[in-house]
């Protein structure tokens, strides 16, 4: 194998190996854990029963998955990666569909804090990711919005609107800068 195809195709890690080794143990506590799905070293899993997983995701170090109150819950479709430090947290539902990339970092959250006891913490609507879109890093998508699919959200964007299906959006707040072709 040629260096350049080695840097482009690194082999998995060790910890990628060991993740691995714990699917078992995974698949038992998630709602849901497809097949070929790997979850390595994540910083916190919370509300883990009502968080489904689809095939062939992978998870990657640090992330944050948390899903809590009555309509908290976290479904992920199949094929999706969720980067490094990526903080999925909700209280209302989100929905990531298939074939989905949230890059390091990414911040997808359906609750805030309350503005006169900060301790409170209350939901913000639903968030629907749908298929094939592509969140970059440290992008920001807030409660009650909808990325349709085959969208693309720039890096740090914060997303406070619906994305139309096709379109990029960037900026703060996200603003379409190429809509659909």
């Amino acid at each position: 194998m040629s260096t350049a195809r080695r840097l482009v195709e690194a082999p998995p890690s060790l910890r990628w190996h060991l993740a691995r080794a714990r699917t078992p143990v995974y698949r038992r506590a998630f709602a849901a854990f497809g097949a070929g799905t790997v979850v390595v070293r994540p910083r916190i899993l919370r509300g883990v029963e009502h968080i489904a997983l689809g095939a062939g995701c992978a998870v990657h170090e640090g992330a944050w998955l948390q899903a809590e109150g009555a309509d908290g819950s976290i479904t992920v479709g199949d094929r999706v990666y969720l980067g490094h430090d990526v903080h999925v947290h909700a209280i209302d539902p989100v929905r990531i569909g298939s074939d989905v990339v949230l890059a390091d970092g990414v911040f997808v959250a359906s609750t805030d804090h309350g503005r006169g006891d900060r301790s409170v913490v209350h939901g913000t609507g639903p968030i629907t990711i749908g298929d094939h879109v592509f969140v970059g890093q440290r992008a920001v998508v807030l409660g009650g919005v909808s990325i349709g699919d085959g969208a693309t959200v720039g890096a740090g964007a914060v997303v406070t609107r619906d994305v139309p299906a096709g379109a990029t959006v960037a900026g703060v707040p996200a603003k379409v800068v190429e809509a659909t072709r």
